[in-house]
């Protein structure tokens, strides 16, 4: 059985073979790709050697986290899109690309790491090799990657740097690493602080050993010049202007301006067919250059093919060679997006009907491979599936943001059937936590089908290890920080199918419902709290059917929060005592997500998220329940 880097090889000698062994070096280019668990420090080591990297002007004012222009991305403090950067060092161009650390949008490190003949593989000094850690060191390993290991935040008082390196190999030795892998180097860095050292008792004085590093081990990249040209695209942008721009490796030949090409697939998901390259753009620091040709090993960005898709291959239009692409790992939770078909609907959005809301999820599947959008059971729904809640949220939250009115569905995991049998997808899952809240996370680990497989103890803290189904962590997550009074740290990545583990009860609380349409007022919602936790203020505009609060009894409860006090010829509606209200419950997008029970929706705008009833009208809903439980 050959990995996928041994099959790669193969392909290469073959090729050597049929073109002649005229294979070129490019001395004066690497091409490497940072890799590492969520908020290991990715980002801010990137920034520092763009500062060293001879990009930035003397006197150039930088913003920190440069690589995170996205919006969202700087509000929440992750990557979520892999981005291209370069930096030189010693006549040498480097480019770097800044991948997700999030296990939801590890779609984006798989197919990037086709452009690169290397990674560094970053680890905290202090957490060591997390879920994500694992899951993309492996894809790297599998490619035949070489690695260079970067202890990052040593500087932290916490840091464990002589257990560090030993958790690391152990890591490698059980990925089944390659003998030149488990000889990977190890340099101790502080990006925050941009210095790197061979050794964990110095500190340095800037980054570059990790430079000389990427230089003298990283191999560049190699290809023949002369044959005709290949690439494979691994990513797509879009400009309004131009269109769709692919980026890509050139893996063999010369791609130049003006140029005719054909454009296939691995798979033959399409025809070949011919088309021409408009404008080539090559990464420099953080922008683009025209270039008028771009050679073998070059990253580049072109455009001119209307309708290329990542995966596809340009190759000269007499030699049609597609090139084979990652395969992407399947979508594990979906969920259905609709046209708002509420009371409000259409008063905040821009983008409100099911055409509009069709092609711009289809223009999301340009973009995001790990992504999968099919045709509801009605004409006005979709079903959208991805690799986690935060890969969907994040995309709901981009939608609401450019103008989408919409409204979706609970989660709901994807069940496979395998010889037969029911199974669906299973997390391996990581938690640190206090040793006091232990208990409270293990009874909640047990009742969700959790299957405790290490403990281990982390300083005053424990790091507790589980495979649990997927069911079993949505809308766990609120529940977790409340049990470790916000000290927890939860992560999870994508471990396997099983068989179905059973029913989990995913909610014990119910929904307090408005049973009026009208203005919320004070004297309603105080005459309400006493009966669960609100979710609105006074002057928030309701309708019949939408959730205002959240009950314990597990049992949902219709409210009247529009009531107001009644006026007599004697007395004022303000003479009574004042009432105190207790502040309401504000939820956020993923906080939406995870409340909402199978009979509920949210209704997303660009101002306002709303959860409701999926059946409004509260006697016909009734009518359902006793049905159903009948």
């Amino acid at each position: 059985m050959f990995t996928r880097g041994q099959i790669y090889d193969i392909l290469i000698e073959l090729h050597k073979k049929e073109w002649g062994n005229t294979a070129m070096k490019r001395e004066d280019l690497r091409n490497i790709a940072i890799i590492a668990h969520v908020d290991h420090g990715k980002t801010t080591l990137v920034d520092e050697m763009l500062k060293q990297g001879a990009v930035y002007r003397e006197n150039q004012v930088v913003e920190e986290r440069v690589m995170d222009n996205n919006d969202l991305e700087r509000e929440r403090g992750i990557t979520i899109l892999a981005k291209n950067t370069s930096v030189y060092y010693d006549g040498i161009k480097m480019n770097i690309i800044d991948t997700p650390g999030h296990a939801d949008f590890s779609g984006e490190v798989e197919r990037i790491l086709k452009m690169v003949n290397g990674v560094i593989l970053l680890v905290d000094a202090a957490e060591g090799p997390m879920p994500q850690t694992r899951f993309v060191l492996q894809k790297a390993l599998e490619m035949n990657h070489r690695v260079i290991i970067v202890v990052n935040k040593i500087d932290r008082p916490d840091a464990r740097l002589d257990e560090i390196p030993d958790e690391i190999l152990d890591l490698l030795i059980e990925l089944d690493a390659n003998d030149e892998q488990l000889e990977s180097p190890i340099i101790f860095c502080s990006g925050r602080a941009g210095t790197a050292s061979l050794s964990q008792y110095e500190q340095g004085k800037d980054l570059n050993v990790l430079f000389e590093t990427i230089k003298n081990y990283i191999p560049a990249p190699e290809g023949d010049e002369t044959a005709p040209v290949q690439m494979l695209v691994s990513s797509i942008d879009y400009n309004d202007y131009v269109g769709r721009i692919a980026i890509g490796r050139i893996e063999r030949g010369v791609l130049k301006q003006n140029q005719e090409v054909m454009v296939s697939e691995y798979h033959e998901k399409h025809q070949p067919y011919k088309s021409k390259i408009v404008n080539i753009y090559q990464i420099d620091g953080l922008g683009k250059k025209q270039v008028q040709e771009a050679m073998v090993g070059d990253i580049v960005c072109f455009s001119g093919v209307t309708d290329i898709m990542i995966g596809d291959t340009i190759t000269d239009t007499e030699n049609v060679e597609p090139l084979p692409f990652v395969k992407i790992s399947e979508p594990t939770i979906e969920m259905t997006f609709s046209v708002n078909d509420s009371p409000f609907a259409g008063k905040d959005g821009k983008f409100v009907t099911s055409r509009q809301l069709r092609d711009r999820l289809m223009r999301e599947m340009l973009k995001d491979v790990s992504l999968r959008v099919e045709d509801g059971e009605t004409t006005d729904s979709f079903k959208v599936a991805g690799r986690g809640e935060m890969h969907i949220s994040i995309l709901i939250e981009t939608m609401r943001r450019e103008g989408y009115e919409f409204s979706v569905s609970t989660p709901r995991v994807l069940f496979k059937e395998i010889n037969g049998e029911k199974c669906e997808p299973v997390e391996k899952l990581t938690i640190d936590v206090p040793e006091s809240a232990m208990g409270p996370v293990m009874e909640k680990m047990g009742e969700r089908k959790g299957e405790l497989v290490q403990m281990a103890p982390q300083g005053d803290r424990m790091r507790l290890e589980y495979k649990i189904p997927a069911r079993g962590l949505l809308g766990y997550r609120n529940e977790f920080l409340t049990d470790t009074r916000g000290e927890g740290i939860m992560n999870s990545v994508f471990d396997s199918y099983q068989p179905f583990k059973g029913e989990i009860t995913r909610r014990h609380t119910g929904s307090l419902v408005s049973f009026d349409t009208g203005e919320a007022v004070g004297y309603g919602i105080f005459k309400v709290q006493d009966r669960g936790t609100m979710f609105i203020k006074p002057g928030v505009q309701v309708y019949e059917g939408m959730i205002v609060g959240w009950s314990p009894k597990g049992e949902d409860i219709n409210v009247n929060v529009c009531k107001k006090k009644q006026l007599t010829n004697t007395r004022a509606s303000g003479s009574d005592e004042a009432l105190r209200l207790v502040p309401p419950q504000i939820l956020s997008l993923e906080g939406c997500l995870e409340f909402l029970a199978d009979d509920e929706l949210l209704e997303v705008t660009p101002n306002n998220l709303r959860l409701r009833k999926r059946i409004l009208n509260n006697q016909l809903r009734a009518k359902a329940n006793a049905h159903k439980k009948g």
